[in-house]
């Protein structure tokens, strides 16, 4: 299993019902692809929750990394990089993931990146991140709960997808869900 994430920081002037749009247009595409755990298609505006910018950044759960490849090197991918130009993709290898049965509920999103010190104890950091997702997965309103690493750069990412805004807290960053594929 692999988590997934592009990014693409748009003008502060950008009118995001275009990102609204697209999500509407192209979110239900991705529906029942084949290895994918979920995908959110994530967006966030300048001073919305606290976001410093305009984002438009889907997240990915995969199930096996193949529907990852098939979709990095398909249509879809590529008309995303005609649109938008040509991201860096982030990829994170799942610590723990857990999605509730009315995932496709979920309206926000919230994500936090944190550095990994050098010579942690990664078994240590690795269990005590499946408890956190798993006590944060049994709260009523969390619909998805995953926690990963990325040994490229020594970071661990803890996303949720959430029926309600969450509460903004250090450096997480808030999102709008306009479409959640399932497999």
């Amino acid at each position: 299993m692999m988590a997934m994430q592009y990014s693409f920081t748009l003008p502060a002037d950008y009118d995001m019902s275009i990102i609204d749009r697209r999500i509407r247009d192209k979110g239900p595409m991705l529906d029942g692809f084949p290895g994918l755990g979920f995908k959110a298609y994530l967006s966030a505006r300048k001073g919305e929750f606290g976001s410093r910018e305009n984002l438009y950044a889907p997240f990915y759960l995969w199930q096996q990394p193949y529907g990852a490849s098939d979709f990095l090197t398909g249509p879809g991918f590529e008309g995303l990089t005609q649109s938008f130009g040509w991201p860096r993709v982030k990829t994170w290898i799942i610590w723990h993931a857990e999605t509730a049965p009315a995932l496709g509920d979920a309206k926000f999103a919230a994500e936090e990146v944190i550095a990994i010190e050098p010579y942690s104890a990664l078994a240590d950091i690795r269990d005590e991140e499946a408890r956190r997702a798993q006590r944060q997965a049994r709260q009523a309103d969390v619909l998805a709960s995953v926690s990963a690493f990325e040994p490229t750069r020594w970071t661990l990412v803890r996303f949720s997808l959430q029926r309600s805004a969450p509460l903004i807290a250090g450096s997480s960053q808030i999102y709008r869900v306009g479409h959640v594929s399932l497999p």
